[in-house]
């Protein structure tokens, strides 16, 4: 987690969409077939009212061809001057039985009841995803379904508000599926809110367990950071292995995240331990791999063996500054691999990580994965951490993820995200993101954003192609507000004030926690149980 200053978002500026909601027609029935027709849309040259291959229903005028498409000249829109809910669908038949996957690209002004692409009337349970919010750049999502009775229906959805639009071009049907086997949440902070007094409840309000609540709603993996010697014995080795007994208990896998510091690692503060410091270069590389061997290890020996590992939280600067800085990227090489084979030496089918917090930075991931590459650095996946209200637009997140995957030819994850379900603070400490004008265009400040926006990432991280979008973990979700498990009041805006041993401390981040304000599960763990 980086700690950010407070920045005026870009305005995203709505592209124009029909000016005209066109007279309602009857629906044609269009022939059954078993492939898609007219999938770009581009079949009736000028646009049409009801699309060739496609049948409408509902408020119908909402629903035409136009021109501004994706690849091609034009593309499908949704959108009426009053309050409509228009469905635009295709059906197939004489399919072969068997796993299908539909890819479309999307626009969306938000706002609507509900947007979405459904697979429907296949023999199983109906699929849908929901249409991001991105009023500018095409985002790409997919839908898998299992065919059983031999037919599928297309659905493209909307119930919407006045004035609400999308877009929608470039469908394919095709063999094939798509999933996500990470569904995960960083807990770190939940061992130090439990010991001064955090409660956890339930939907309903019955106090219990929180990972059980979480495991019960599909969570399945959990990230624990590890400090070397921090002030307050807080996520030091004896509390990540008591941790990770809880997690493996539930049956959740374990990814470990090393900070290789007494205290935050991110961007803007890679900070040797005190035990480490005035060591050489030569000593580093072997403090990193002592310490990562001996955490690793312990769990080993406690039934409890790390599933995932991150050498470095958020190294976009490198890490163990100055000697492991990007400034000299032969001896970050180095420090790099020290993890890396203390990792595998511990247990070789342990998947390493290397994170990074530049999730909608498409050139600044590019530059630091080509240095390591040429550096001879050792990784099996890639984690991004992406805030959209620091880390750029979805199409950004969409482009860079991609890119990533397809470059370096590794799975990705987000290691990080979170959204806001409120702005007022529960404490008298002041939220890293208090302000509307701090968020995503399209998503509010509310349990309906937060629970869209994780559900939109999660399908975003699905749509990566050829099956490497591993998932998302949520960062920090157990953080409430527990007097002395936060930050110095002094310092609203960055981690650099936080003092760990402050019993008054209060926390800037209980907004964006998957517990509410009367420390109920929310909503938006729904996004744990995305496909």
């Amino acid at each position: 987690m980086k700690f950010h200053p407070r920045r005026t978002l870009r305005v995203l500026l709505l592209p124009l969409t029909a000016g005209l909601a066109l007279t309602a027609l009857p629906a044609p029935t269009a022939a059954a077939a078993s492939t898609l027709t007219n999938g770009g849309f581009e079949t009736d040259g000028t646009g049409a009212a009801t699309p060739s291959g496609w049948s409408e229903y509902g408020s119908t005028g909402a629903s035409f061809a136009e021109a501004g498409g994706r690849s091609g000249s034009y593309r499908l829109s949704h959108w009426a001057s009053a309050a409509y809910k228009v469905e635009t669908y295709q059906y197939l038949s004489g399919l072969t039985n068997g796993n299908y996957k539909l890819t479309a690209w999307v626009r969306s002004g938000g706002g609507q009841n509900s947007a979405y692409i459904a697979l429907k009337n296949c023999g199983s349970a109906e699929q849908r995803t929901d249409l991001p919010a991105s009023a500018s750049g095409w985002i790409r999502i997919v839908v898998p379904v299992n065919v059983t009775n031999n037919q599928c229906t297309i659905s493209i959805n909307s119930d919407a508000n006045a004035g609400n639009w999308i877009n929608v071009d470039d469908l394919t049907f095709t063999s094939g599926t798509s999933s996500t086997s990470i569904k995960g949440a960083d807990i770190s902070s939940l061992a130090k809110s439990e010991a001064l007094g955090g409660v956890y409840r339930t939907s309903s309000g019955t106090t219990s367990d929180p990972l059980a609540i979480m495991k019960s709603s599909g969570m399945n993996y959990a990230r624990l950071k590890v400090w070397v010697n921090p002030a307050d014995g807080y996520n030091n080795k004896t509390r990540v292995l008591a941790m990770a007994k809880r997690v493996k208990a539930q049956g959740m896998k374990l990814l470990v995240d090393f900070h290789y510091s007494d205290t935050w690692a991110d961007p803007g503060a890679q900070s040797k331990p005190a035990a480490w410091a005035g060591h050489s270069y030569s000593q580093l590389k072997t403090d990193v791999y002592n310490h990562t061997y001996d955490v690793l290890n312990a769990l080993k020996a406690q039934g409890t063996t790390a599933d995932m590992v991150q050498v470095g939280n958020e190294i976009n600067g490198g890490m163990l500054w100055n000697e492991g800085s990007t400034n000299n990227w032969t001896q970050l090489a180095g420090l790099l691999n020290s993890g890396y084979d203390a990792v595998k030496a511990v247990n070789s089918s342990t998947t390493v990580a290397l994170h990074l917090a530049k999730g909608g930075d498409l050139s600044g991931t590019r530059w630091w994965f080509d240095s390591a590459v040429a550096g001879g650095v050792k990784f099996d996946t890639i984690g991004l951490s992406y805030y959209g209200y620091w880390h750029g637009t979805l199409y950004d997140f969409q482009t860079t993820l991609d890119d990533a995957a397809a470059r370096y030819g590794k799975p990705v994850f987000v290691a990080e995200t979170a959204y806001p379900f409120r702005l007022d603070s529960e404490d008298a400490h002041e939220n890293i993101i208090d302000l509307s004008s701090e968020l995503v265009p399209g998503y509010g400040a509310s349990t309906a954003g937060q629970t869209q926006w994780m559900k939109d990432i999660a399908s975003i991280v699905e749509a990566v192609p050829n099956g490497r979008g591993l998932g998302v973990f949520y960062w920090e979700a157990t953080w409430t507000a527990v007097t002395g498990n936060g930050w110095d009041p002094t310092d609203a805006s960055s981690g650099n004030g936080w003092d760990p041993t402050d019993a008054s401390s209060g926390n800037g981040w209980e907004n964006q926690a998957l517990f509410g304000y009367d420390d109920r599960a929310l909503p938006a763990m729904a996004w744990f149980s995305h496909r």
